[in-house]
């Protein structure tokens, strides 16, 4: 499992996040609402942990903004406040949890293995970009058929359309635990896609962002 933290709180963070490692749970940490923003609009994360209070953009206005952009990812809600008010606003914005602090580590992690177990929520069966279709059902884009690890490629591209993606994060959602690969299988497989976008003589291109990572525009 991975999840996104976004807390303020650098000790809180420090205590909590040494703990979910503890539990093979991997975590990405922002300090702050612009990069928690940031980070939560990849589709990175099996789970969100997202504090209200937050210096620059609040946690509300971070689950707000990522539900606009259709977003799934299960998002817990943190608050010192524990006020129903807040409880309410939470969930009717599109939290799937809320936990009061201060909380036991335990109990978090008991929520996040609750929320990972669910199954996903129906989405969009095809995703558009330019004059591409990509089927998440059958994995095809426009009439031809990917591999799974093109697929899961594609996939985390077309769904940031313009915004970067990096070579750690596509070994982490593709490959995941397997025990043998490296960033050269990531370049291998972009030649891949490449190639398919070009036979589909299409407008969109898999651009290189120089020591950052790949993202999916229009020419």
């Amino acid at each position: 499992m991975r999840i996104l933290y976004v807390e303020d709180e650098k000790f809180l963070a420090e205590a909590v996040i040494h703990l979910l490692k503890k539990e093979k749970i991997a975590v990405d940490w922002a300090a702050d609402g612009e990069e928690g923003l940031d980070l939560a609009l990849k589709p990175n994360y099996d789970a969100i942990v997202l504090d209200i209070m937050l210096p620059k953009i609040s946690g509300l206005e971070i689950l707000k903004t990522i539900r606009e952009r259709g977003v799934k990812t299960p998002v817990i809600m943190l608050s010192a406040l524990n006020e129903v008010e807040d409880k309410i606003k939470g969930l009717d914005l599109g939290a799937d949890d809320y936990l009061a602090k201060p909380f036991k580590t335990s109990e978090l992690i008991a929520r996040l293995n609750a929320l990972t177990r669910r199954p996903p929520l129906v989405d969009a069966k095809v995703i558009s970009y330019e004059d591409l279709k990509f089927d998440l059902t059958n994995r095809t884009l426009n009439s031809i058929e990917l591999t799974d690890k093109e697929a899961g490629i594609f996939e985390m591209l077309i769904k940031v359309p313009g915004s970067a993606v990096t070579k750690e994060q596509i070994l982490a959602h593709v490959w995941g635990s397997e025990a043998e690969f490296d960033e050269n299988y990531v370049e291998v497989y972009m030649s891949y896609l490449r190639k398919k976008l070009k036979a589909l003589k299409s407008r969109a291109q898999i651009k290189t962002i120089r020591n950052l990572g790949y993202k999916l525009t229009n020419v």
